[in-house]
């Protein structure tokens, strides 16, 4: 065995032992939390891990049949969910995800902002801006407007908005470029937003996750290795290099980290990024 396929292999037992450890706390109970970008990775994962902690949900994704499949699964875990087919990128979806969310509950204590769009992989002078733009509308305008058109309720509630940002911030490679100057971008806003509406009682904070190691990013990791003539394992075993725990986390980890800020745990924390990233980012 490799030296390269040993690290993945004990990443993935480590990963194990952490899901036998964990036991989820009811620490949601009784709150409404809202989750756009429910896709097959993170956003699954945050409402699985949000259901496992008691909120009820709202799931927020263009592909009904994705929201179909994924409120299946959280209804297991004793919650209501409802699902709403929404273009975040479009005022009239957004205001109807709000009104869909406070006809069926009545209230909102947090709303996470997960959905995304990533530009060409390209340096930023060689991407066409109408490109930067349209990602924008999605990484950008669209947690604004969410943001702004739930102030209201989570004015009531005392509640809070998290942002999904991305390690991406603090790299320099090109091309990373494209996709840094919206996450950057979101950073501020994110910033600017705890300031406007702290004073309403709402809390904004971020997280950033380095690489999570799921589906999209292993389909990466195998795009990476049939490009650079490596295996898969060594590719990962380059991508956990840089982190202290040697390992990458996995979609449940940065979901469970992202939920602590929904809770009453995190009641003074606001302004704030997290990044759940096993140690590549730190002072």
């Amino acid at each position: 065995m490799s030296e390269q396929t040993s690290q993945l292999g004990y990443a993935e037992a480590h990963d194990t032992s952490i899901e036998e450890r964990y036991r989820p706390a009811p620490v949601l109970a009784g709150k409404v939390v809202v989750i756009s970008g429910i896709g097959p990775g993170l956003g699954r994962s945050l409402a699985e891990e949000a259901a496992r902690m008691g909120a009820d949900l709202v799931i927020a994704s263009r592909t009904a049949s994705r929201l179909d499949e994924v409120a299946e699964e959280v209804k297991a875990h004793g919650v209501r969910v409802v699902s709403v087919v929404t273009d975040v990128t479009d005022e009239e979806s957004r205001a109807n995800l709000v009104s869909r969310t406070l006809e069926a509950f009545g209230r909102v204590d947090c709303v996470i902002n997960n959905a995304f769009a990533i530009p060409p992989m390209d340096p930023i002078t060689q991407i066409d801006p109408r490109k930067l733009a349209k990602v924008n509308e999605t990484n950008v305008f669209a947690p604004l407007r969410l943001s702004a058109l739930f102030a209201d309720a989570l004015a009531e509630s005392k509640g809070s908005i998290i942002m999904l940002n991305s390690c991406v911030q603090f790299s320099s490679q090109p091309e990373y470029a494209g996709y840094k100057l919206s996450k950057g971008t979101l950073s501020h806003l994110a910033s600017s937003l705890a300031t406007e509406l702290g004073p309403r009682g709402i809390r904004v904070n971020s997280v950033a996750p380095s690489y999570i190691y799921e589906d999209v990013n292993r389909g990466y990791f195998d795009f990476l290795a049939a490009v650079e003539s490596k295996t898969h394992e060594e590719v990962y075993a380059d991508k956990a290099a840089p982190t202290d725990l040697k390992r990458l986390a996995s979609s449940e980890e940065v979901a469970r980290a992202t939920l602590f800020l929904a809770t009453d745990l995190a009641s003074a924390v606001t302004g704030q990024m997290l990044t759940v990233d096993c140690g590549e980012f730190h002072d």
